[in-house]
């Protein structure tokens, strides 16, 4: 399968780089991340590649799996390990010594429920000091950051998605997350830098 031939996400390239430079700092001394949501793949051999020092885990629908894995064949990593099924809200956790997550334009895809059942389970299964990132658009307080996101919102929930959640929706639902810093982002997204407290 040739480059042209690759399943392809225009937003992961536009973003990669400026997650990158977060994640590179964030995830310094984690050992394996679970990336919920992988999509297309192409975040998870980025992050793979450069982050050696650590093992990639991706997941996804079992739908979105043929993507990854060709992605992975494209672009290989010894650290990269093949996609886990993972589908909410009934997704458990995974048997590898996760101690990092990171996940990117999921929560406002995903409904509701599905959301709050990913925040408790990484509250739920994260070792005490791991760290979770979480990409995409958010409100805070009821607060769109634009009229753009606004737009984007409620065309999503027109279709039948979840819409944009909370940040401090969010928080309420795993308490035990803390939300240690919020990072502004290209194209009014944010990066949310999550840690297990206990």
């Amino acid at each position: 399968m040739t480059m042209d031939d690759l399943p392809y996400s225009q937003a992961c390239e536009n973003n990669k780089s400026v997650i990158l430079e977060k994640l590179t700092t964030v995830f310094a001394t984690s050992n394996c991340v679970l990336e919920i949501g992988s999509g297309t793949g192409q975040h998870a051999v980025f992050f793979a590649n450069a982050l050696s020092h650590l093992t990639w885990v991706p997941s996804d629908r079992v739908e979105n799996h043929q993507s990854i894995k060709a992605w992975i064949k494209h672009m290989p990593s010894p650290n990269l390990r093949p996609p886990l099924v993972m589908s909410f809200p009934e997704a458990t956790w995974p048997a590898e010594p996760i101690d990092a997550v990171f996940t990117a334009n999921t929560a406002h895809i995903m409904q509701e429920n599905e959301v709050r059942a990913m925040m408790q389970l990484i509250e739920d299964a994260l070792p005490a000091g791991g760290h979770f990132c979480q990409y995409g658009p958010f409100t805070d307080k009821g607060v769109f950051s634009s009229q753009s996101n606004q737009e984007f919102h409620l065309s999503l929930v027109a279709r039948g998605y979840g819409g944009y959640r909370d940040i401090q929706e969010l928080a309420n639902w795993s308490p035990s997350l803390q939300l240690l810093d919020v990072h502004e982002m290209p194209a009014n997204n944010l990066l949310l830098h999550w840690q297990k407290t206990s």
